[in-house]
C-alpha cells in the first residue's frame, strides 16, 4: 500500500493482493518505522456511508463502507473519492484506488500491480 499526501489530499494506492485482502478481511495496515516513532496507515470497513478519514495516535485511518467495497477485487472500478470537512472549516480530499503499473520503468517491483489501461491495446 502506498500513500501520497499533498496539502489537503490523501491518496491510497493498493496492489492486487492488498485489494483482495481488504475485500476478504475488511482491514489492511502498513507501518513505516522511524527512528523514534512508528507511523501507521490503514484502510478498514466501517459503517460510514462513503469514505472517511482520521488521524490519531500516529495513524492515518481510512474507512470505506461495506457496500462500496463489495466486489471491488473482481470488478473494473479503479477507485473511490470523497471530500470530508476538517476541523478548520476546510475539506480534505480522499482517494482510494487500485495501483497500476507505470508506463515507464521506475525500478520498482510492480509485479502485483494492475495493468495500466494506457498500455493495453484494443
Amino acid at each position: 500500500m502506498k500513500i501520497r499526501i499533498r496539502g489537503n489530499s490523501v491518496r491510497f494506492r493498493l496492489t492486487k493482493n492488498e485489494v483482495e485482502q481488504l475485500c476478504r478481511e475488511k482491514f489492511i495496515e502498513e507501518t513505516t518505522n522511524f527512528p523514534n516513532l512508528d507511523f501507521r496507515y490503514s484502510v478498514r470497513v466501517s459503517d460510514t456511508k462513503n469514505l472517511d478519514i482520521d488521524f490519531a495516535k500516529n495513524q492515518i485511518s481510512l474507512q470505506i463502507s461495506e457496500e462500496l467495497l463489495q466486489g471491488w477485487d473482481t470488478n473494473n472500478r479503479v477507485g473511490y473519492s470523497h471530500s470530508v470537512p476538517t476541523s478548520n472549516s476546510q475539506t480534505i480530499a480522499i482517494l482510494l484506488e487500485k495501483d497500476f503499473t507505470c508506463l515507464e520503468d521506475r525500478g520498482e517491483d510492480e509485479s502485483n500491480n494492475y495493468p495500466n489501461p494506457k498500455s493495453l491495446t484494443h
